[in-house]
């Protein structure tokens, strides 16, 4: 079992920054792909970022490349979303998602992912 709580939301002006944070215990997190979503009011959550177990590889919605990067130290058990030049457009709630290890990983797919956190509240206000 693998507890994720997520840190770091709060209220932004556009074109600020924040940068969130989503801690594991009870797994070591090297054995887990990660993955970032987010859910604004009245719509689906959806995809925001990904990190494969060892960091070697990322991924990220076209909405958010070249603004928003992930990262993981796992030493510390921890997964990043800096998140840069903020729109108002990118206030939701933020879900970090936690996958265990497979060749394959379809970083988009909700159903995939095996623990969630329960979300941070990211603003951006205009």
């Amino acid at each position: 079992q693998v507890q994720l709580v997520e840190s770091g939301g709060g209220l932004v002006q556009a074109g600020g920054s924040l940068r969130l944070s989503c801690a594991a215990s009870g797994r070591t997190l090297s054995s887990y792909h990660m993955g970032w979503f987010r859910q604004a009011p009245g719509k689906d959550r959806e995809f925001v970022a990904a990190i494969t177990s060892t960091g070697g590889n990322t991924y990220y919605a076209d909405s958010v490349k070249g603004r928003f990067t992930i990262s993981r130290d796992n030493a510390k058990n921890t997964v990043y979303l800096q998140m840069n030049s903020l729109k108002p457009d990118d206030t939701a709630v933020y879900y970090c998602a936690a996958k265990r290890y497979s060749n394959t990983f379809y970083y988009t797919a909700r159903a995939l992912y095996d623990y969630w956190g329960q979300g941070t509240q990211v603003t951006v206000s205009s």
